[in-house]
């Protein structure tokens, strides 16, 4: 059977993952940020940066010793069994979704401001586009997401370059109406634009010496964009003030016209672009590999496992996902509840990746981990720990729609996997469960 080519390297590695994280949140989120936060929306990145952290350094660990592209779904399994690693790569699997729906309707919005294009129209383009990029090859699309992430820090580095001069200017601890409980809301809304980091354990089997590279990018790529979110937040406040970025639809945007004329607005948007764009490439790149995991166990039809002979790429999970991005796209009508579901979905996620490094320390100790999370009180691993109970603080600041829809895919996805697994007993022709499987 074809195997997935490893052809990825550090480099590659973290400009994908720096690129899935810097995506549109920035972008999009920190006007909305600093009108919570006022000028100390910079506190509130990098909170939301140190629960990312938290969680990382949990994926760190697992990667380093379970380095199979569907990461979440192998982990989870061999923690707490088939059942749990299903449902939360259910969940994983619709986060991921509606998150690159959400985007590419972003991607939409800009495109038909600049081009003319309907919003929808050019949304669906562009999941069909990468689409097709996805099935040619895994070293093509590192190399786009390598350039659409240069071109991303480009427009972060047009608003470092005009924040700069203004530095000192104003009083950075200053917040907004609501005090420090602001900040500490508008650090749960920007942990979305921290959400990315998990999805580089997906390219495990696509990777170079997985087990020492992986864990390296995912720390690199947290430690990169926190650095980057925070001097940019800074620097946004320094030249527009937090009353008027909180109220701006296109906040970075406007920092740079504001200090370079309506030629820098035109400029930031046209990046945004890339921004949003590399954005649906990496996550539905992702995405995939986590559905081909997911076949590759035989817990969804192992069809979706099929490697592409040429071009070694599991296209048959790329098309299938892609093509629920795109219903998702046509269907879709409030892009804040998708951000919310995306969050609730991913954030109960991370409970269990956690959870499951926490597990596996008691269940497997003398097993080699190349990558150890640092801290511990006796077996207990303190870091992981606070990975769970960060990751549900942040699930209380989640709107009650948003966890009624979450809850009900849950739901949803255990009777599929109960249904799924009946009718495999039933089959004769199935084959027994490995021990791992079945763990």
């Amino acid at each position: 059977m074809p195997q997935l080519k490893r052809n990825l390297g550090l480099v590659h590695c973290t400009l994908m993952g720096v690129g899935v994280i810097l995506g549109a949140g920035i972008y999009a989120l920190v006007g909305d940020a600093t009108g919570m936060a006022g000028n100390a929306v910079w506190i509130s990145f990098l909170l939301a940066s140190v629960v990312a952290l938290f969680t990382g350094l949990s994926y760190c660990e697992l990667s380093s010793f379970i380095p199979k592209a569907g990461g979440e779904y192998y982990y989870t399994n061999r923690a707490f069994g088939q059942r749990t690693a299903f449902v939360v790569s259910w969940l994983m699997q619709i986060g991921i979704a509606v998150a690159a729906a959400a985007v590419a309707l972003g991607f939409g919005g800009y495109f038909e401001k600049l081009i003319g294009w309907h919003q929808v129209l050019a949304a669906s383009l562009l999941i069909l586009v990468v689409a097709a990029l996805l099935v040619y090859g895994i070293r093509e699309t590192a190399w786009v997401a390598g350039i659409c992430t240069a071109i991303e820090l480009i427009g972060l580095g047009i608003i470092i370059f005009v924040g700069v001069p203004k530095l000192g200017s104003i009083d950075y601890f200053e917040t907004a109406t609501t005090g420090y409980s602001g900040v500490l809301a508008a650090a749960a809304l920007v942990f979305f634009a921290y959400i990315g980091f998990e999805e580089i354990v997906q390219l495990s089997e696509e990777t170079k010496n997985p087990t020492k590279l992986i864990p390296i990018t995912i720390l690199l790529s947290i430690i990169i964009t926190a650095l980057l979110y925070v001097l940019v937040a800074i620097c946004a406040v320094s030249v527009v003030g937090w009353e008027a970025l909180g109220q701006s639809e296109a906040p970075l945007a406007d920092v740079a016209a504001a200090a370079l004329g309506n030629r820098a607005f035109l400029i930031v948007s046209v990046i945004a672009l890339f921004s949003t764009g590399n954005t649906v490439l990496i996550l539905l790149m992702s995405g995939s590999r986590l559905l081909y995991g997911m076949a590759e166990d035989g817990t969804v039809p192992s069809r979706l496992a099929t490697i592409h002979k040429t071009r070694k790429t599991p296209y048959a999970a790329s098309v299938a996902v892609s093509v629920v991005a795109l219903v998702i796209v046509l269907s879709l009508q409030d892009t804040a509840l998708a951000a919310n579901l995306t969050n609730f979905s991913l954030l109960i996620a991370f409970v269990v990746v956690n959870a499951s490094v926490i597990a596996l320390r008691f269940r497997e100790p003398d097993v080699e981990r190349p990558f150890r999370v640092p801290g511990n009180i006796g077996k207990l691993p303190v870091l992981p720990v606070l990975g769970v109970a960060s990751s549900l603080l942040m699930i209380y600041y989640v709107d009650l729609k948003s966890i009624l829809i979450g809850s009900g895919l849950i739901v949803f996805g255990l009777a599929i996997y109960l249904i799924s697994r009946r009718s495999r007993r039933r089959s004769p022709t199935d084959s027994p469960p490995s021990p791992e499987n079945t763990a």
